[in-house]
């Protein structure tokens, strides 16, 4: 199959780099050929990292980087592709137009993914003629590392591109499951409530970040501690999200003032360098705010 992924950001190229590790030929797009080429140097160093680990041969690294090319142009990207994934920035307006330009130079039976996390489906889907072709396909920070992909069926999704998502998701040697659209599917909804809470949590001083993190990690068994995993998410990407949630469900989803502040002060996480943590090469290293 002929993947096509629009936006060669961290989701974009994880996108592309799973898709031509399980035997797909990839186009990866953006809006000009210099993040094109970050997109490709990203999956790269990816690669790379799992030769050093022993997780992929080399011959496998060779293989994957064959199958994928890159190019800034959107019409020849998509024009023979059978599956298009946008990876491009939550904005609804922004979504619908990417949308609007891959059924304007794709085939009539290309099948029109969104990575979306949280926003509707259903609405993005809108834009298009034929809105049936249109499905859903959230996955999850980094795509090559996590192996969850949330299959999202817009109100106009057809049985047909239903079945076609779900066994390109599980041909990529992923879980999928699958959900009817709502406002933050199931994991983004289940997901922020946690974050937020331990957000309040850190705000009102019930524990330290790093206390709340490890109790969830080896209480819960999370890989992960939900405020970590905000620095990793994006504290600007969270409280869009929260935002969002709060307009489409109601005030639980209110975001607390200290993500607002944090946001308000170029405290991202990780691509910032801070949020929860102090981030340095790629790692957190101590809670903000300690050891400065």
């Amino acid at each position: 199959m002929h993947v096509t992924v629009i936006g060669a950001g961290s989701m974009g190229h994880g996108i592309a780099q799973v898709s031509a590790q399980a035997g797909h030929t990839v186009s990866l797009n953006d809006v000009d050929e210099e993040r094109v080429d970050a997109g490709l140097e990203s999956i790269e160093a990816n690669l790379q990292g799992g030769v050093d680990r022993g997780k992929v041969t080399p011959e496998e690294r060779d293989a994957t980087l064959e199958r994928i090319t890159g190019e800034p142009s959107l019409p020849e990207a998509v024009s023979d592709a059978d599956l298009v994934v946008e990876a491009v920035p939550e904005d609804v307006d922004l979504k619908q137009s990417v949308f609007e330009q891959v059924e304007e130079h794709a085939d009539e039976g290309t099948i029109v993914g969104t990575n979306t996390s949280s926003l509707s489906v259903t609405e993005i889907a809108s834009a298009l003629d034929d809105p049936s072709r249109a499905i859903g396909l959230h996955f999850f920070n980094p795509p090559h590392l996590m192996d969850l992909v949330e299959i999202v069926v817009a109100e106009q999704t057809v049985s047909d591109v239903e079945e076609r998502a779900v066994e390109y998701v599980e041909g990529l040697d992923k879980e999928a499951v699958v959900v009817h659209d709502s406002a933050g599917f199931a994991s983004s909804r289940l997901g922020l409530v946690l974050g937020l809470e331990a957000i309040r949590m850190v705000e009102s001083g019930v524990a330290s970040v790093e206390d709340i993190d490890t109790a969830m990690e080896e209480g819960y068994n999370h890989p992960m501690g939900p405020l970590e995993l905000t620095d990793l998410v994006g504290l600007d990407v969270r409280l869009d999200i929260a935002e969002y949630l709060r307009e489409e469900l109601g005030e639980r989803f209110r975001p607390p003032q200290l993500l607002k502040k944090k946001v308000r002060a170029g405290k991202l996480g990780k691509k910032s360098g801070e949020g929860f943590y102090v981030w340095e090469d790629g790692e957190a290293v101590r809670p903000s705010g300690e050891g400065e």
